[in-house]
């Protein structure tokens, strides 16, 4: 079944390789991003069955006109896939305030904007999903990324109230949660987990998951929640079994620095 697919913040990192998976397998990608010449560029590399358009997830207006565009362009809305994010590291008290607020502009208000303004396109579909990139941050929060955390912990959170809520619709919401991945996002960060942890997942890791989700049936068994890479799967499970203290143990030993 060949499906229509936008995704956000798709110039580059995750958002790119997802795209270029998608169109490999013959369907239809919207690539939307504030990088509209990177955008552009990754579109004409990708051929007729990609096109770009320009989105800035934290604003409702710009939402409109760019779903707008890809309907116009690709006649459905099947996939939508909320993948646009920031991430700012270090200590809390040091990160300027306005980063904290651009991280939940970005992050949360972004994925809300965009999982309400696409509602009236997917109720409609002969297929409906949504896919979310949450992250391993969701499990626990992290020192040195608190407002990332939080961020993260609002998409777990909504992906689970609409994917009940929505069930009624025939429209699956679901999130990835990898752990570290080789992005131009964590580069530089300043955190002591990404240390003790490392970067093991590659964007096309996470890519080939989205994509396994895309294809799933649409039934109960569909994981809500998809943890990427063995170490987030260890962390979610520990979670999952163990006493909070457990847990909060484990996350202090992760960002205790060296």
């Amino acid at each position: 079944m060949s499906l229509n697919i936008f995704i956000t913040g798709a110039a580059q990192g995750i958002g790119a390789a997802t795209a270029q998976l998608f169109v490999k397998h013959g369907f239809k990608v919207g690539i939307y991003d504030k990088n509209i010449a990177q955008a552009t560029t990754l579109a004409e590399q990708l051929g007729q069955n990609a096109h770009a358009g320009f989105l800035d997830v934290s604003d409702e207006t710009s939402w409109k006109n760019a779903l707008n565009d890809f309907i116009e362009w690709a006649g459905e809305l099947n996939i939508l896939i909320n993948n646009a994010g920031i991430l700012f590291s270090g200590a809390f008290e040091n990160t300027a305030l306005d980063q904290h607020l651009r991280t939940i502009d970005i992050n949360v208000k972004g994925v809300l904007i965009g999982c309400h303004s696409a509602f009236e396109y997917l109720k409609k579909a002969r297929f409906a999903r949504i896919i979310n990139l949450s992250s391993a941050s969701a499990i626990y929060g992290q020192a040195d990324l608190a407002s990332y955390s939080a961020s993260k912990f609002a998409v777990r959170g909504l992906t689970e109230a609409l994917d009940v809520e929505w069930q009624k619709y025939g429209i699956r919401v679901l999130d990835v949660m990898p752990l570290f991945v080789q992005t131009a996002m964590v580069k530089d960060m300043d955190a002591a987990s990404i240390q003790k942890i490392g970067v093991n997942l590659s964007p096309q890791d996470v890519a080939e998951q989205i994509f396994k989700l895309a294809k799933s049936p649409n039934h109960l068994l569909t994981p809500t929640h998809t943890p990427i890479g063995l170490k987030t799967k260890v962390l979610y499970q520990l979670s999952a079994l163990s006493p909070q203290i457990i847990n909060r143990l484990t996350n202090l030993y992760f960002s205790k620095r060296a």
